[in-house]
């Protein structure tokens, strides 16, 4: 980078961008799953991962939240040659990345279908709901700071989390910087007018 500028990704859309792939591939599999009797029997794999759902969601919506406003209250604001990473580059760096991960995932959620009915694929998908959760948490403390939380990409890449050890802290910028809303969801048009 230019002039010791480092390399910013939104930390709200790196938390989302697992989210619609888990949910798809929980719903998929969650779906074949159910057409597998299973030896629990359809009914006890759908309760069951109703459960799992609820479950899932909580904990992953929950989970390190101390840790991430901690991060967040100690963040200095982006210098002037800081590079702001677009939120498409961010998504799809996250999905190529954990892309084996979620096969695996997808491919035991369905083996486990034949134990268990849907039960995997819908702890799949709570687990992309809880992490859709855990981004809009982010987005309306962004919104109440009105500031947008960055992290280092070079941090990211040798953790992958964007609150995991490597992480040494976030950096902020206003509101309307960068193409991504607080929370990561895309920019509405009008929002950029």
């Amino acid at each position: 980078m230019a002039r010791g500028g480092q390399g910013l990704a939104r930390v709200a859309v790196v938390v989302r961008a697992g989210a619609a792939p888990l949910w798809w591939l929980g719903v998929l599999a969650a779906g074949i799953g159910v057409l597998v009797p299973g030896v629990t029997g359809r009914r006890i794999g759908v309760l069951a991962g109703a459960g799992l759902f609820v479950v899932a969601a909580a904990v992953v919506g929950y989970a390190r939240r101390k840790r991430y406003t901690a991060l967040a209250r100690g963040a200095a604001r982006a210098g002037k040659y800081d590079v702001l990473q677009d939120r498409a580059v961010t998504v799809r760096t996250w999905r190529r990345g954990h892309r084996w991960w979620l096969l695996a995932a997808f491919a035991a959620a369905l083996a486990g279908s034949f134990a268990v009915p849907a039960a995997g694929g819908m702890l799949l998908a709570g687990t992309g709901t809880g992490l859709r959760l855990k981004a809009a948490w982010l987005g309306r403390r962004e919104r109440a700071d009105e500031a947008l939380l960055w992290v280092r990409v070079d941090w990211l890449a040798r953790g992958g989390a964007p609150a995991g050890k490597p992480v040494k802290g976030y950096r902020s910028t206003g509101i309307a910087a960068g193409d991504a809303a607080p929370g990561g969801a895309r920019r509405r048009t009008a929002e950029l007018v």
